[in-house]
């Protein structure tokens, strides 16, 4: 049976039999007497279009990095560039990632220090296994995104499974590697940084950002490009709604109620703080800005994300605490906090930016949870 062409027919007009189509074809409903719809394949050009067409896509992929967080940026390069030292030694490609080359980067990385060694000093601690699973994470999109490797979704499984064992094994030896995820900062470790601070622009500064980054389980570059503008009173008077526009995963909006502990509200911690910006301040300035050591006077620069996490480690340790708080302290400390309060997962995660059902702030609720979902209860 002769294949009728797709386009209509003049009257008393021949049409020739179409070549045998070796492309996709769509599928018909049974029954149906209209012509199949025929998927042509992709557009061929010339050399010279081609080309250009492929420094387009580099140019656009380059462009959509840029626009990334500074910090993920800076994250992606440097395990990359592992990945290309691991390449060297090992006489690859950079363009072979698969399954068992990131097998024996793991390998690679587990013996290696967590940064390159400098000529001249001794090499640093090993590399912590938080460090090489975000290296994996690090090279595959990497190599989707820059290389534009059509890779499978489960190519770093093998390799993960490889460095839980490693893991397995580094804990029955006693061995540590890397500082150990960020402690939670709670509510009694705020109480006791708020008697400490000083009674001046340096004081009202800290507890606003404190109290700021713990009320939207912020990040640390959250924070760091908050402006004025983002950060706006309820019109209804229930406290303030902050707009996150930039972020590691997506723009939000966050709703910070009154606090019940005047000295710790977040919502009073920042008019505070915005008294001190003046009057009237420019409304695309930093929220949260540098202080003159001397003056005490605001200055016009904002806070870098290493300065934030600076802070609050500063912060901690004047107060004493039992825990030295990172810049990633206040955003574990309110997810705990929200789950000792009883508030269900899906609270947390629209305040913190995570995505539904994620597994990562599970796990920051999950580490203490052992007294609140315990086999104990009820029987002892």
């Amino acid at each position: 049976m002769s294949t009728v062409s797709t386009e209509d027919t003049a009257a008393g007009t021949t049409v020739p039999p179409a070549q045998p189509p070796t492309d996709i074809v769509l599928p018909v409903a049974p029954g149906a007497t209209t012509r199949r719809p025929v998927v042509g394949p992709a557009a061929r050009f010339d050399d010279a279009t081609e080309a250009r067409l492929v420094r387009l896509d580099h140019e656009a992929t380059a462009h959509v990095e840029n626009k990334r967080p500074e910090r993920t940026r800076t994250g992606y390069a440097a395990d990359w560039n592992a990945w290309l030292r691991f390449c060297t030694d090992a006489d690859l490609p950079p363009a072979a990632v698969r399954t068992g080359t990131l097998v024996a980067f793991v390998e690679w990385c587990w013996r290696q220090p967590a940064r390159p060694p400098k000529p001249g000093r001794p090499p640093g601690r090993l590399t912590a296994p938080s460090t090489i699973d975000r290296r994996l994470s690090g090279v595959v999109v990497t190599a989707r995104r820059r290389l534009k490797l059509q890779l499978a979704e489960d190519v770093a499984e093998e390799a993960r499974a490889l460095l839980r064992a490693k893991v397995k094994e580094m804990e029955k030896s006693g061995e540590r590697r890397g500082r150990g995820p960020a402690p939670a900062l709670l509510v009694r470790h705020m109480e006791q940084i708020a008697a400490t601070l000083p009674r001046n622009t340096f004081g009202i500064r800290d507890l606003a950002l404190m109290t700021m980054h713990f009320a939207i389980a912020g990040r640390e570059h959250e924070l760091a490009y908050l402006r004025v503008r983002d950060i706006t009173e309820d019109p209804e008077g229930r406290g303030l709604i902050v707009d996150v526009r930039v972020s590691k995963v997506a723009p939000r909006t966050v709703e910070v109620p009154f606090g019940s502990r005047a000295h710790l509200c977040p919502v009073r911690a920042w008019r505070r703080w915005r008294a001190e910006l003046g009057e009237d301040p420019d409304p695309d300035s930093f929220a949260f800005r540098a202080v003159h050591n001397r003056w005490k006077t605001v200055l016009k620069g904002g806070l870098d994300p290493v300065t934030i996490g600076d802070i609050l480690t500063r912060i901690g340790a004047r107060a004493q605490l039992d825990i030295r708080p990172t810049g990633h302290s206040p955003r574990r400390g309110l997810v705990t906090e929200s789950s000792r309060a009883g508030n269900p997962d899906a609270v947390a995660e629209k305040q913190g930016g995570w995505a539904p059902g994620s597994k990562v702030m599970r796990r920051y609720r999950e580490q203490d949870d052992g007294f609140k979902e315990n086999a104990l209860h009820g029987v002892l």
